[in-house]
């Protein structure tokens, strides 16, 4: 009889075990009820969203780093982490707290938590806190945005939470394998702009396919990722979005048009005529011919095996993408490009200037500390020269020349400059003219890039691949982003809405699903262009009409 109520109850036992095995793996600690250490510390229970790739020196933890230690000494505090965890595991865990109403004293969240935060009056007015303890160069970051992520973050004239940032990242490139066109004596770009089209694209996507320079005895056209398209610079590796802006078209965006009306760019014209010249260069050969099966790693294969020598992504692909290829090959280097329309602009979308939030807990006696940690990352830290952050932070100047990475700090968050990149370019061509030293650069992590650049402009054959990467990055990539704004060549569409409705909520992911396939379907003539229209009507009728008016209304909010 015991026996038997044994294995009624064993299911469950089971699942407590995986219940708490599961925790154990996210969680570092917990809130035990203090609220100061014995020496007077305030005490701070973080939820902590971690990276993978952290690099942290052996012995440290992301409770017990650097940057924990520095504000420690720094703010008179002692962090713990109440959980810690990456990507879906940590929205869990935020999903967890709110729905539970036990948060940690601080996390980051996204803007919808922020919004159910708000509603069940779980979080800290900041409001004053901000405007007390916020330095200046803090609130100068906020105001390069027009302090749109402060508005972000306000609720009924109240700041509810401490915005992140993106800074200008535009426009997606389009990287070419340089060697490629100097061994077949190709021409492109003969003004110098950096502008191309897509028949000059055209021509070089043929040129590597007819003469093989990587010698891979397959060449293939340019890759694309079966998603196609992507709402962001940073996540358009291998996406169609540059094409699409020739025409200006901006799929995945939602937009204000001149006539005041809201529209979803994926259903756009442009997008539509996009789609015809990628069906035709599918046709042509020009096109991957396995477009539409193939994997991020597949793409990342037919790049170091020399078999394609053209790809669409940001500026920091090299940093993380392109830095293979240079493994594999010692002599490969890549020039960026953007594709222009027929009146010479590079038609980009606005960013999104938010979307991570940090919040303090309703009733935490010191929020003002969140404000100091910002403080003290994004601008003391930040601004501090090389000679005073050895004695000041040497353990900080440690992390930047391993690479720690930034998700060892408490806030796995970004708060930066609008145009950032762009004053960083210009302080590292300074350096290489020789009109300041590296020493004088106030930015910690740009001052280990231009090491790394100098390094690599000495000696490239020579010079390490992280080397390699910081010049294609931060002299290619941003130097192509700093032309164009200098020259005025950016023709900007304004984004209307970047958060989540209640209708996006619950059909956004069949409508992507959606879209994705019937945009396959076009581009490798599995239905006709004409089929786009049949797309259109039905991401209209199946929800898609109700998010337009959702977003019509939370802009009249």
């Amino acid at each position: 009889m015991i026996a038997d109520s044994f294995k009624e109850f064993k299911p469950l036992i089971v699942l407590l075990v995986l219940t708490i095995l599961l925790t154990a793996c996210v969680q570092s600690s917990s809130n035990d009820g203090e609220t100061t250490t014995e020496d007077g510390k305030t005490i701070i229970n973080i939820g902590r969203s971690i990276g993978t790739n952290h690099k942290l020196p052996e012995g440290d933890t992301f409770e017990d780093n650097a940057y924990t230690r520095a504000a420690e000494k720094e703010l008179d505090i002692d962090i713990r982490n109440a959980f810690e965890a990456n990507g879906e595991d940590y929205d869990r865990q935020v999903a967890l707290a709110i729905s539970s109403g036990d948060l940690p004293d601080m996390m980051v969240v996204s803007r919808e938590e922020l919004k159910d935060l708000v509603d069940n009056d779980l979080i800290e007015d900041l409001s004053e806190v901000y405007e007390e303890h916020a330095s200046d160069y803090i609130k100068e970051t906020y105001a390069t945005y027009d302090n749109r992520p402060l508005a972000d973050a306000t609720f009924e004239d109240s700041l509810m939470a401490l915005s992140g940032t993106e800074a200008l990242s535009a426009p997606q490139m389009i990287w070419i394998r340089e060697d490629w066109l100097e061994e077949l004596d190709l021409t492109i770009d003969e003004e110098g702009d950096r502008l191309i089209t897509l028949d000059e694209l055209e021509k070089v996507a043929e040129a590597f396919i007819e003469n093989d320079p990587g010698d891979s005895g397959n060449p293939v056209g340019i890759p694309f990722a079966s998603f196609l398209n992507a709402g962001d610079y940073g996540g358009s590796a291998f996406t169609m979005n540059s094409i699409a802006s020739v025409f200006e078209g901006q799929p995945r965006k939602y937009l204000i048009e001149e006539d005041g009306s809201i529209t979803y760019g994926s259903t756009s014209e442009g997008t539509k005529q996009a789609l015809e010249v990628m069906n035709e260069w599918f046709n042509k050969g020009i096109i991957d011919p396995q477009f539409g099966t193939r994997s991020f790693d597949d793409i990342m294969a037919l790049l170091t095996n020399g078999q394609t020598g053209i790809l669409t992504g940001p500026w920091h692909i090299p940093d993380w993408g392109l830095s293979t290829v240079r493994e594999m090959d010692n002599d490969a280097r890549f020039a960026a490009y953007a594709l222009a329309d027929d009146e010479g602009n590079v038609n980009v979308f606005e960013q999104a200037t938010t979307g991570r939030f940090i919040v303090v807990r309703k009733g935490y006696e010191h929020p003002e500390k969140a404000v100091q940690m910002l403080n003290l990352f994004y601008d003391v830290m930040l601004n501090t020269k090389e000679a005073d952050m050895e004695n000041t932070f040497p353990e900080i100047a440690e992390y930047l020349e391993r690479g720690v990475d930034d998700s060892t700090k408490p806030f796995n968050i970004v708060i930066l400059p609008n145009q950032k990149y762009l004053d960083d370019y210009q302080d590292v061509q300074a350096v290489l003219d020789e009109e300041m030293t590296v020493g004088e650069i106030t930015d910690s992590q740009v001052r280990q890039n231009i090491n790394g650049i100098i390094e690599y402009m000495e000696t490239p054959e020579d010079a390490l691949t992280n080397s390699w990467s910081n010049y294609h990055s931060r002299i290619v990539g941003w130097g192509l982003m700093n032309k164009l704004t200098e020259d005025d060549q950016f023709n900007w569409a304004e984004a209307a809405y970047v958060g989540n409705t209640p209708t996006m909520e619950q059909k956004q992911g069949n409508l992507t699903k959606m879209e994705e396939e019937d945009f396959i379907k076009i581009v490798t003539g599995a239905e006709p262009l004409d089929y786009f229209d049949v797309f259109v009507e039905k991401w209209q009728n199946q929800g898609g009409d109700e998010i337009l008016d959702e977003v019509k209304e939370e802009l009249a909010q």
